[in-house]
């Protein structure tokens, strides 16, 4: 197995994130809350790594694993999408009490309700991939 090194650091990413309590629905409510800045310190320092990611992408340093440079594609600019596109994920994220990444972790946790968020953000986004092309953007 030439890729045993990515689902060895998923594996150790889903250790982190649970014992980090990313995947606590307490923490995501005192976060819609704002009761407590733990997820915020955690959103925040993961926007920075991205954005220190980004910058060695765009250098050429980091490749993938094929060896090839990342592209990125420029995104569309439109503040009404984004806003829009960010409140139907919150209102997600909040009704769920998972965030897209962690609800897999969830599950390997044992709890099986969130195979029902699962199902749901998978018939979502097959269901976006089947009018993205008849709607606005």
């Amino acid at each position: 197995m030439k890729n045993i090194k990515f689902i060895l650091f998923g594996i150790l990413f889903g250790i982190v994130l649970s014992k980090a309590e990313i995947i606590s629905w307490y923490r995501i409510y005192e976060m819609f809350k704002f009761q407590s800045f733990h997820m915020y310190g955690v959103i925040g320092s993961a926007v920075i790594t991205g954005m220190i990611l980004f910058y060695f992408f765009r250098k050429g340093s980091i490749k993938n694993y094929l060896g090839n440079k990342i592209e990125i594609e420029p995104k569309k600019k439109g503040f009404s999408r984004n806003i829009l596109g960010g409140i139907i994920f919150g209102l997600g994220w909040a009704l769920a009490g998972a965030c897209p990444g962690p609800m897999f972790i969830i599950l390997g946790k044992g709890a099986m309700a969130i195979v029902i968020v699962i199902l749901g953000a998978l018939i979502g986004a097959f269901l976006y991939h089947g009018v993205k092309n008849k709607i606005p953007h």
